[in-house]
């Protein structure tokens, strides 16, 4: 009998985990002007896209992490040029903090999407099933 519920508890285990590897998706939360914290956001989803070419990647950036996507000044605007090649990356700026930083949506990195609020991004994908890591170095 314990082999049995072992067993049975060991499938459900394993099914669940790879349940979860098919349906992988993660938003990383970038509210930070270091550049460094830049890098490894980058670096960190870079790594998930290429773990998995069905895995779902999202970066949004709100208060002064908006900085990260003006064109011309990201240090990291190469990475997320290529990175904006992968159809399930995506890069997602707020609104309320384009605008109390006095950024234009002219001036962002061609690709960039904005939404309307940040955090309510966050929460919503959240909601979805996403997963949820904050970038900081």
């Amino acid at each position: 009998m314990k082999k049995c519920l072992l067993l049975i508890s060991l499938s459900i285990f394993f099914s669940q985990a790879i349940y979860a590897q098919k349906n992988y998706k993660v938003v990383f939360d970038l509210t930070s002007k270091d550049t460094l914290d830049h890098k490894a956001a980058l670096r960190w989803a870079s790594e998930v896209a290429k773990a998995s070419a069905d895995a779902k990647v999202e970066v949004v950036m709100y208060g002064q992490g908006v900085h990260m996507m003006v064109n011309g000044k990201s240090v990291v605007q190469d990475a997320i040029t290529k990175l904006l090649t992968n159809k399930n990356v995506s890069f997602k700026v707020c609104a309320v903090a384009l605008k109390a930083q006095g950024i234009e949506q002219s001036q962002l990195i061609p690709g960039t999407e904005v939404v309307p609020d940040g955090i309510y991004e966050i929460i919503s994908k959240q909601h979805e099933g996403w997963g949820y890591i904050k970038a900081v170095h």
